[in-house]
């Protein structure tokens, strides 16, 4: 049995390692380089196993991973952490700007997608026989539908876009969680006959109500009450540990009261973030926050990203499945064209309606990440589970990988406004 400690000095020793080959050699963007040099080293020591069996080269880091609960790691642990550094950054004026698009796209656009896709794939796999059936292509839709809010900001960073349209980037993936989970948790409950598919319709969204607006609120009170303690003192050290405590106390209270913890988490960063700085943090508080979320969002971001990467040596994929997760790959980026084309015809008439150039940029912006397959990974084992797990597992390697490289002349060849941006040019 391997330590805690072990784990997490491989982690980042690993991480340590592959971020100076990436930055010295290739140079990738920053968590892509990540991903990609974890994914070939599983490769090459699944490949070396395979010549040389006696060996067993990759045991002991295979023995190392599977102590590791991945959906515990990423929904319990790193995404409270990320998801406020995301929001402590996010421009709040900008994004109320911005909110019928980012609520369309959040809310209609994640259950179009989740349709589309379900449909989608249930039809594919009846043609190619390995049938999954209706419920179950709709749970895989309901997990792979909401863009993931560390992948997108992850690559964000490295693509020019208007403020706007990064605004409605950045507003969706930290809001369409809550719905995705919903939904997933509903079609699930049908699938597994767990008692969960006893909620009709006005169920759904009764649990929708109840966690996303549930989570929200609870945000909005405990990012006030760490407000307000902020702004009656002036010491950056205990100002830092706010951050921290209501951070991991509101996940943990949403988790008992049964309200959404990622939503509580970004609605707690997105008001600290608008008012800490104008009235409650000194320039020298503000810079140690900034700096402390800063490093806590990239070395967090560096060990998702490679356990994503080094994943491969622990699931367990079924070769007859590897058809349907490459046709996965086309239907899911149909479904989010769908449910992006779906939200700007819903949004025509609006002032604030999205703008029809940018559609196929928000399509090929649809980036999923670790939630995605921490979701799959807590499906109950069964005979469409390795098939679930094949398919989400090539969508966020294709969406990452070859979606995050080419973002940046998608902007530039659809973007409107591209060239006002304000960030800098993606390094491909």
């Amino acid at each position: 049995m391997i330590s805690i400690f072990d784990l997490a000095a491989l982690l980042l020793t690993l991480s340590a390692l592959f971020s100076w080959l990436n930055r010295r050699f290739l140079p990738l963007p920053h968590a892509i380089g990540l991903l990609i040099l974890g994914l070939l080293a599983s490769l090459v020591l699944v490949a070396v196993d395979l010549a040389f069996p006696q060996r067993h080269l990759y045991d002991a880091l295979t023995t190392a991973l599977q102590q590791i609960d991945f959906t515990e790691v990423v929904m319990n642990g790193m995404l409270a952490f990320l998801l406020f550094a995301g929001a402590l950054n996010l421009n709040l004026q900008a994004l109320r700007e911005r909110a019928w698009p980012v609520a369309t796209l959040a809310l209609v656009g994640t259950a179009v997608s989740t349709a589309v896709v379900g449909l989608a794939v249930w039809g594919v796999s009846q043609a190619l026989g390995h049938a999954l059936p209706l419920v179950w292509a709709l749970v895989f839709g309901a997990l792979i539908s909401p863009t993931d809010p560390v992948a997108v900001l992850a690559t964000l960073k490295n693509v020019q876009v208007p403020q706007a349209l990064e605004v409605e980037m950045q507003g969706e993936a930290l809001f369409n969680d809550g719905v995705g989970v919903v939904l997933f948790t509903a079609f699930l409950g049908f699938a597994a006959a767990t008692g969960g598919g006893e909620r009709g319709a006005l169920g759904i969204v009764e649990l929708l109500l109840v966690e996303a607006g549930g989570g929200i609120l609870l945000g909005l009170v405990t990012g006030y009450i760490a407000y307000r303690s902020m702004r009656a003192i002036d010491d950056f050290s205990v100002e830092v540990l706010i951050t921290l405590a209501l951070v991991t106390g509101t996940y943990a209270l949403a988790q008992k009261l049964g309200t959404s913890g990622p939503l509580a988490v970004v609605a707690a960063g997105l008001l600290v973030g608008e008012r800490g700085p104008r009235d409650a943090m000194s320039k020298r508080t503000q810079g140690y926050v900034s700096a402390l979320w800063t490093l806590i969002d990239e070395v967090l971001n560096s060990v998702l990203f490679l356990l994503i990467g080094l994943e491969v040596l622990v699931l367990r994929f079924d070769a007859s499945a590897l058809w349907l997760a490459a046709a996965a790959v086309p239907l899911v980026i149909l479904g989010r064209g769908v449910a992006v084309s779906v939200s700007l015809l819903l949004l025509r008439w609006s002032d604030d309606s999205l703008s029809a150039r940018n559609v196929p940029f928000l399509t090929w912006a649809g980036v999923r990440g670790g939630i995605s397959v921490a979701l799959a990974l807590t499906v109950p084992e069964g005979e469409h589970k390795p098939a679930l797990l094949a398919a989400t597992y090539a969508v966020v390697l294709f969406s990452i990988i070859v979606q995050g490289l080419t973002l940046g002349i998608v902007a530039r060849r659809t973007v409107n406004g591209a060239k006002g941006s304000h960030n800098t040019p993606a390094p491909l």
